[in-house]
């Protein structure tokens, strides 16, 4: 099993669902994503982001070039964090307003998603998200962010069997590996950006 040694450096990710939905599938990738590393992924470390408290974007709040605190707090996280990890859920063909609220909260001056890499991993019908993960992708370009280009991670959640269980646990053996592997794909690719 390819384990990322304990000696290399430590890389800190910023996890965002763009559901905030308490039982959304999404969001147990994410779940699932932090407890691969903790048991597999020596230094990689996975912080979950709430986006839910975040107001609507609103530059009426923006005070002398400041933000209200909640949104201050946020864009902290993203600024300390060396890549993104987006849950990132398809509505009407795109990404979410949730999500797309605290990108642009975050991208208001000075834009904190720059210079970081970032990798997106969805569930859902059909398609399994992918629609929104192409947005998400052109949103990134204007943001300087950097998007692994593979492996991609669309999980249908409609075709049998089930990858979760009743608690919301991905439990599919086969959709572990992938989750694994994107996030070893994002692990080398920040340390490439940094120049490690």
């Amino acid at each position: 099993m390819d384990v990322v040694a304990a000696t290399k450096p430590i890389i800190r990710v910023a996890a965002l669902c763009g559901s905030i939905r308490k039982g959304s599938f999404n969001r147990s990738l994410l779940r699932s994503a932090i407890k691969l590393c903790d048991e597999s992924i020596n230094g990689m470390q996975i912080e979950y982001i709430d986006i839910a408290p975040l107001p609507m974007l609103n530059t009426d709040l923006e005070v002398q070039g400041t933000y209200p605190p909640v949104v201050e707090a946020f864009r902290e996280k993203i600024r300390e964090a060396d890549s993104v990890l987006f849950a990132s859920p398809e509505y009407n063909y795109s990404v979410t307003a949730p999500l797309k609220n605290a990108i642009d909260w975050a991208s208001r001056p000075p834009n904190v998603w720059a210079d970081k890499a970032a990798a997106i991993v969805s569930a859902g019908g059909g398609f399994g998200g992918g629609r929104s993960q192409y947005h998400l992708r052109q949103i990134g370009v204007y943001l300087d962010l950097h998007f692994i280009n593979k492996p991609e991670f669309f999980l249908n959640l409609f075709q049998p069997p089930s990858k979760f269980d009743s608690e919301g646990n991905l439990v599919d053996v086969a959709t572990k590996e992938k989750l694994r592997e994107i996030l070893l794909s994002l692990y080398t690719f920040t340390l490439r950006l940094q120049g490690k």
